[in-house]
């Protein structure tokens, strides 16, 4: 079993904040898609049975990532690695939990996505920076948040229809949309992250969703990783 640890994350909250604090002032050159076809990866860890939630250090899960072409959104590459988290999970500080993991599993990809669609926040933050902006400055891919909920910021519902948007506003910021990715479905925060700002995480989210709620990579990566945690448990690992 992997420690996760390829890449250099803080260990401990006060560094942590530090580096969010930091990465949060930066001004990026911005990302847009340079044509068609584009690949979009997502990238999603499942804890083990009775591991989610807050959880603990020492928590086991799988890290999955895969990487979607558009249009077309065939998978062109999949990675899953087993883990051990350092951190349980506190508000505003995900990345601790989560991020090395993350990390590796896309390093693991074969092919390199040109944009990193990520289960968590960007800057809407405490601090401006969260685990989907951090990973992208580690990982050197731009990224976007995509969450059932927010996390500070807040806005009005947008339109019942598929492409719909409303903004999202955080200390007078809009750092994001509420996106309708299916026609009457519930809609799905989406979130500027590391050198994506909003129109371009919602444009890339619409043109990596099929037929249902959730964007391909996203969803595909989730499958992944409940399927080898699944496995693992049918064979004792």
């Amino acid at each position: 079993m992997h420690d996760a640890s390829n890449r250099v994350w803080p260990h401990d909250a006060a560094a942590l904040s530090r580096e969010q604090e930091r990465l949060a002032a930066l001004t990026p050159p911005p990302w847009q898609p340079g044509g068609e076809p584009f690949l979009v990866g997502g990238c999603f860890l499942a804890f083990a049975p009775g591991e989610q939630g807050p959880g603990h250090a020492g928590d086991h899960g799988w890290a999955a990532a895969t990487v979607v072409e558009c249009p077309g959104l065939t998978t062109v590459a999949s990675a899953v690695v087993p883990c051990v988290v350092g951190a349980a999970y506190a508000r505003g500080q995900l990345a601790r939990r989560e991020g090395p993991a993350l990390t590796e599993a896309v390093d693991a990809l074969t092919i390199r996505p040109d944009v990193l669609l990520v289960d968590a926040t960007g800057r809407d933050h405490p601090r401006g920076a969260g685990l989907a902006l951090q990973l992208g400055a580690v990982l050197g891919i731009p990224t976007i948040g995509v969450t059932q909920r927010t996390l500070l910021a807040a806005g009005d519902e947008p339109g019942l229809e598929r492409g719909d948007r409303a903004p999202l506003w955080l200390r007078g910021e809009v750092v994001g949309a509420w996106v309708r990715t299916q026609r009457n479905v519930r809609s799905l925060a989406v979130h500027a992250a590391w050198r994506v700002d909003v129109d371009t995480a919602v444009r890339v989210v619409l043109a990596s969703t099929g037929k249902v709620r959730a964007p391909e990579p996203l969803r595909r990566a989730r499958t992944i990783a409940r399927k080898s945690r699944a496995d693992a448990r049918a064979t004792g690992g």
